[in-house]
């Protein structure tokens, strides 16, 4: 029997431009509305990410933020 989807948690959340526009794109794409494209990409992420690229990526991201909060 399949689990019941419910959307039980809402939190105010922060995003990049890039990072929204990202989201909406997958959303539309995969036909889904945002909060069921988040659930769907944290539910399965450690089979949707690649681990090596995940690392590089947020060593790269992490060396960047505080310039990109100026």
């Amino acid at each position: 029997m399949p689990k019941r989807f419910r959307l039980t948690r809402r939190f105010p959340v922060a995003m990049t431009e890039d990072g929204y526009r990202r989201l909406k794109k997958f959303s539309t794409d995969s036909g889904l509305d945002e909060g069921e494209a988040l659930s769907f990409i944290f539910e399965n992420f450690s089979s949707v990410i690649n681990e090596e690229n995940l690392i590089a990526r947020m060593r790269l991201f992490n060396s960047e933020l505080d310039a990109r909060k100026k």
